[in-house]
């Protein structure tokens, strides 16, 4: 698992900030997070291929988290894509695209499909035979989601030195990967256990966008290995993250160490800030395995 940050900061772009978008590489797929403005040319400079991604996950439709999609969908067209794009969001995403689209007489050559949310509690989004991604509600002053992405439990490793010992024929490795038990010729049972190891433990990410103070997370987020958590503000600006409904550094942390995640990191800066550092400085009080987001950074899980 990957996670490219290509924008990390709140609502007005710079010249050497970005909005939030974020590319998160999980089991072959290409998942584009939120597309903020600027978003497909920080695709280039992370020199993520445009045509591997067919899954876009809007949190909200605040600008800075989806003015870059209207571009985005228009470069796909000029570059000849035939491949369908799916677009998860809320409730009013497919009108203002498609208006846009419309306006500009550029309709898609190939197939938009839209998946518009509107549910206050979780939801299971997407799912094939290695990821899950599901809904994370929050608390913001519009409609918004975060979003979980699961691996599924993969295949167990074949064990080839145990095979070797007892001659087992090639045609049983398949199933001896999906866990089944194996019978000689003399009729003895060799077990799966004896022949296999157990697969990598699956990993758990989640995005967590604008929201408010949200302990209604902690259960959602329970584990995960890597959470990305808002902090627009640092705690001397509290007043400020009550008022727009967004977090503070230490409110995200306080969120990471109640779930118990292996990792937090921080992002959507305010750009009132010199520095980001004092966003860590403020959570590592109270999370100790914490990282910040900046445009260009990649997390390895």
């Amino acid at each position: 698992m990957k996670l490219h940050i290509l924008g990390c900061y709140a609502a007005t772009p710079r010249t050497l900030t970005n909005p939030t978008a974020q590319v998160l590489e999980i089991k072959n797929h290409l998942f584009l997070i939120d597309c903020g403005e600027g978003t497909q040319v920080q695709l280039r400079k992370n020199k993520i291929k445009f045509s591997r991604i067919t899954h876009i996950f809007i949190s909200h439709l605040h600008g800075d988290h989806f003015f870059g999609l209207p571009g985005l969908i228009s470069t796909f067209r000029l570059l000849g894509r035939e491949k369908e794009l799916h677009i998860y969001g809320p409730e009013g995403i497919k009108q203002a695209i498609t208006l846009l689209l419309k306006l500009g007489n550029s309709y898609t050559n190939y197939q938009l499909i839209f998946h518009e949310l509107n549910s206050s509690e979780p939801e299971l989004l997407f799912e094939d035979t290695k990821v899950e991604v599901s809904t994370l509600p929050l608390d913001h002053r519009v409609y918004t989601n975060g979003f979980l992405f699961r691996e599924l439990t993969g295949e167990r490793k074949l064990n080839v030195e145990a095979t070797a010992k007892y001659k087992i024929d090639k045609a049983y490795f398949s199933s001896i990967k999906q866990g089944k038990d194996v019978k000689l010729e003399d009729g003895s049972i060799i077990s799966n256990a004896e022949l296999s190891f157990d697969p990598p433990p699956p990993k758990k990410y989640a995005y967590c966008s604008d929201t408010a103070f949200n302990e209604s997370l902690i259960s959602l987020v329970e584990g995960v290995d890597l959470l990305y958590h808002e902090s627009t503000f640092l705690e001397t600006e509290r007043h400020l993250a009550k008022k727009t409904k967004h977090s503070t550094a230490k409110q995200a942390a306080t969120i990471a160490r109640d779930a118990n995640v292996h990792q937090l990191i921080l992002g959507h800066f305010s750009t009132r800030y010199k520095s980001i550092m004092p966003f860590k400085e403020e959570a590592i009080q109270i999370f100790s395995n914490v990282e910040l987001a900046d445009d260009g950074k990649t997390f390895i899980l």
